[in-house]
This record gives C-alpha cells, structure tokens and sequence, in this order.
C-alpha cells in the first residue's frame, strides 16, 4: 500500500496540484489533503484509484527495502 509522502511524491514529480489528482482519480480534495496530511486513513477502493490514477500518468512507486525507504520514479 502507498504511503502519504509517496502520493505528495508523486503529485510533485508531474507537477500536478491535489485538486487535479482528485478530478483524475474521481475522489474529493478533501480525502487526499486528509491523507497527504496523515489525518486519516482511506478506503482501500480510494486509494487504489488515486494510485492507478498516478501510476496512467507514468508513476511507479517503489517499496522500502534495504536501500532505502519507499518513493517513486517515473516509468523507464
């Protein structure tokens, strides 16, 4: 499962603002602000559309391992 910092992560590298991952993902700004935010959890169904959302748009997000903690990069 993506973390917060991951989706703000992503949302940076395209350059996009929360409120057009939101139109993209069909979710409300105020469910990303509030994950983004840790001030809240998500449905599994929302997140998973805001990641699929990120990752039509070139995102791959990377899980932790012993290099590092988890992030994302663009598609190669």
């Amino acid at each position: 499962m993506v973390s917060p910092a991951q989706i703000r992560m992503a949302r940076a590298a395209l350059g996009i603002s929360v409120r057009e991952l939101a139109d993209r993902a069909d979710v409300a700004d105020s469910t990303i602000h509030r994950f983004e935010s840790n001030k809240g959890g998500m449905q599994t169904g929302t997140l998973e559309r805001i990641q699929s959302a990120l990752e039509a748009e070139g995102i791959v997000f990377v899980s932790a391992d012993f290099s590092g903690g988890p992030g994302v990069r663009f598609k190669g």
